[in-house]
């Protein structure tokens, strides 16, 4: 669904846990302390973070130093250094004060429902005071302590409500910017004495790299190890099948994105989240070779020439049918993907308030989207697989 002229994965306030259960073993966790008579100079232990590209965690003797790289977009050479202390131990020296935050966390804010999906898998759901957009939620269980008022409703953005955020006393309220003006409401939260935490997952352009962000919960909450195993799990799925598509196909059908919007379709480039999924899939998507920073605008009429080539046509938007798809624009009907019925949107898994959870669990568990793809692109050679987030138009 594009709204805006950006690209990165989510619609709305839709940033939206899952069900889907990995087998883990139980293990203990990881936050250090060493106690309180420390200097807090940070011994640098390397960069725990292996794929991810904005954000890094180093791991020291008396604390875990998080820089998060451009946290929203347009940003260029920012880096917000964040010092997560394990309760009870001495704050670093000549550190300020905001930058710290005291772990494991208690109560957190979240303004995105990925970020909760992300809490969810951890084990940690009850921690979530409120929410940006609670009833986009898709977890059922998440949604029942929403609607119990265990997870209140926040507001958005600079119309967050900031007397319910003082009563609530979070430990952190976790934002994500989509450009400067999102510094001024974060900035009154300060203020309020409230610690704020910028997630830029959404800016990660390839699946595995936005799923590594667990760690950064994994470290909030003293559950690294934990968050490593599930990221390491998820990596291993997800090569697996990227190798076998690889492996067993040839051929890469080429693929259509989108709806347009008023009198323009926004497109995502090549250098996006969607485009590489679709690549890993064994897809070709249509503009792969288009980079930019910001989705691009173009006319209906260059979409729809150029349309013409793709097999496949998905992520449709609100389409639930072809039929609202001809609502909005009859022409398309012309595309030789809608004539062949290869029409595929993300919304199979919807709650009834719209809530999406391609948009919530599927940051977390990327595999399966990409499992989705793969056996659209390439029917049968994911044997037995049923689509899990996409369902085909009718």
């Amino acid at each position: 669904m594009i709204y805006s002229k950006v690209w990165w994965p989510f619609s709305f306030s839709l940033k939206i846990t899952v069900f889907f259960v990995f087998c883990l073993p139980i293990l203990s966790s990881g936050c250090v302390s060493s106690g309180n008579n420390g200097s807090g100079k940070n011994i640098d232990n390397g960069n725990l973070v292996t794929i991810a590209e904005k954000f890094t965690l180093e791991k020291g003797d008396l604390f875990t130093k998080l820089k998060i790289k451009d946290p929203w977009q347009g940003a260029n050479n920012v880096t917000q250094v964040y010092y997560l202390v394990k309760r009870g131990d001495k704050i670093p020296d000549g550190s300020d004060s905001s930058g710290v935050i005291f772990v494991p966390v208690r109560k957190i804010i979240c303004t995105s429902t990925t970020h909760a999906a992300m809490i969810k898998a951890l084990g940690e759901e009850n921690s979530i005071s409120g929410m940006s957009g609670a009833n986009y939620l898709y977890d059922k269980a998440l949604r029942d302590q929403a609607e119990k008022g265990f997870i209140k409703e926040v507001g958005y953005d600079s119309n967050m409500n900031k007397e319910l955020l003082v009563r609530i006393k979070p430990d952190l309220v976790m934002v994500y910017g989509v450009g400067g003006e999102s510094s001024a409401y974060v900035g009154k939260l300060k203020e309020l004495g409230i610690k704020v935490l910028f997630n830029a997952d959404y800016l990660e352009i390839y699946p595995l790299r936005k799923a590594e962000w667990i760690k950064l919960f994994g470290a909030l909450y003293c559950k690294e190890r934990i968050a490593d195993s599930l990221f390491e799990s998820e990596v291993t799925s997800y090569n697996n099948i990227r190798d076998l598509i690889r492996t067993k196909t040839t051929d890469r059908p080429k693929v259509l994105l989108g709806l347009p919007f008023r009198d323009s379709w926004y497109i995502s480039p090549g250098n996006s989240f969607i485009s590489n999924l679709i690549a890993d899939a064994g897809g070709t998507y249509l503009w792969e070779k288009e980079t930019s920073s910001v989705s691009m605008p173009f006319g209906i009429e260059s979409v729809f020439i150029k349309g013409q080539e793709a097999q496949y046509w998905l992520n449709t938007g609100t389409a639930s049918d072809k039929k609202d798809i001809l609502a909005l624009e009859p022409r398309l009907s012309e595309l030789n993907c809608f004539k062949t019925g290869n029409l595929f949107n993300n919304n199979l898994r919807l709650s009834h308030d719209g809530g999406n959870d391609y948009w919530e669990s599927g940051s977390v568990y990327p595999h399966l989207v990409l499992a989705d793809i793969a056996s659209i692109l390439h029917p049968g050679v994911l044997a037995n697989h049923e689509l899990y987030f996409y369902r085909k138009l009718n």
